[in-house]
């Protein structure tokens, strides 16, 4: 029988190459085998093996860690924990149906239209087209929180939709008949489709610059920029004091998707870094170019006549303004130089000074044994 080492317990554990190559006596039928011959030659697992794509290491094992920082923003997703039920929607029933003009319902539906399409885009991307690629658990972990957070977020667009008494089928519908809708999720689905074929080989470069180039749109332009602009039109109106439930939720969105944006630029810097290569300057000018024009569509369509405090000029510059601050954080060159900040007061409206007590502020309905026996 062998005896534990408790101080070395990877000696029992994982038997040494000699102990292996030197093989044993057959065991009888029905005779359990030593535990050294149940296991295969395994070494324990250094973390300075790791990769982000293309490694080698058992990414069963979470640690130790190589990349501390992925797990780092699990913990503080963990933090911006909620629901869509938490958030009292009174006041939205009847600003939508007693005080929003109807440029104003024209853009807070729309709005809605295309968050709904779009996270779940985000949550086929990454559940789909990126954590399977990842070989560094770490890694995987945040972006199962990910995952996670896009369903919350589709969901919260649902609670939105359904609690105002909207058509749910043709608000759900409008990114496949609205041309500017459907111009950027066909433009996202383009980036999604080129890695999600079964097909791709991250050892091959022309796969892997692919990849890095799908990653990039994702986390830089689809996340840090479409969303962070998709949301300020409510914003907006909640400025106005109107829509405040819908734009509560939005902006603890917000928090989720700024750590989105921020992981996706730190992994693609990651994978830069280890993999030796860089983006294609072309193929980045390009892809800063197309969700340009889409997004001038976009806000052509959303303000076809501006409303109080907003029109498709600001919503554009602020597009363009926002896209500088991802280049730079990608270490690029500005797609838009001199690009202005076209609505300062949108980081102070996005976030949330107060930290709410869920529990203090959810509405709970409480049956007794006599109330059912009434």
């Amino acid at each position: 029988m062998l005896t534990p080492n408790w101080d070395n317990p990877l000696e029992l554990a994982i038997p040494s190459l000699q102990s292996a190559a030197q093989g044993s006596e057959p065991v009888a039928a029905g005779q359990l085998e030593p535990a050294e011959e149940l296991h295969e030659v395994l070494l324990p697992v250094n973390p300075a093996d790791k990769r982000v794509v293309n490694g080698l290491t058992d990414v069963n094992q979470l640690a130790p860690f190589k990349y501390p920082w992925a797990w780092e923003f699990f913990l503080n997703a963990n933090k911006n924990h909620w629901t869509p039920l938490d958030v009292n929607m009174s006041q939205d029933v009847h600003d939508y149906h007693h005080k929003l003009t109807v440029e104003e319902k024209h853009v807070y539906e729309n709005v809605l239209a295309y968050l709904t399409t779009s996270d779940i885009l985000a949550m086929r991307n990454i559940g789909l087209a990126v954590m399977e690629k990842m070989s560094a658990p770490e890694l995987q972990i945040y972006q199962a929180r990910q995952v996670y957070e896009e369903a919350m977020h589709t969901w919260t667009y649902q609670h939105c939709i359904e609690t105002l008494g909207l058509d749910q089928s043709e608000i759900y519908n409008r990114y496949r008949v609205v041309p500017a809708i459907y111009r950027k999720i066909k433009l996202a689905n383009k980036y999604l489709d080129a890695v999600l074929r079964p097909d791709v080989d991250l050892t091959n470069r022309d796969d892997l610059n692919q990849f890095v180039l799908s990653y990039t749109f994702f986390a830089a332009v689809f996340e840090g920029c479409w969303f962070y602009n998709g949301f300020s039109p409510i914003f907006a109106l909640q400025r106005r004091g109107l829509m405040k439930g819908t734009a509560e939720q939005l902006q603890y969105i917000m928090r989720d998707e700024i750590m989105h944006c921020g992981f996706g630029i730190r992994v693609v810097k990651q994978i830069l870094l280890e993999e030796n290569i860089t983006l294609d300057p072309k193929a980045i000018s390009r892809m800063w170019q197309e969700a340009e024009e889409v997004e001038r569509g976009y806000a052509e369509y959303l303000f076809k006549e501006p409303i109080l405090g907003y029109s498709a000029d600001e919503h554009l510059e602020q597009f363009r303004f926002v896209a500088n601050k991802r280049a730079k954080q990608l270490n690029l060159a500005e797609p838009f130089p001199g690009a202005k900040n076209a609505l300062p007061w949108l980081d102070e409206q996005a976030s949330m000074r107060k930290e709410k007590n869920f529990f203090e502020t959810r509405v709970t309905e409480y049956q007794t044994g006599a109330s059912l026996e009434w």
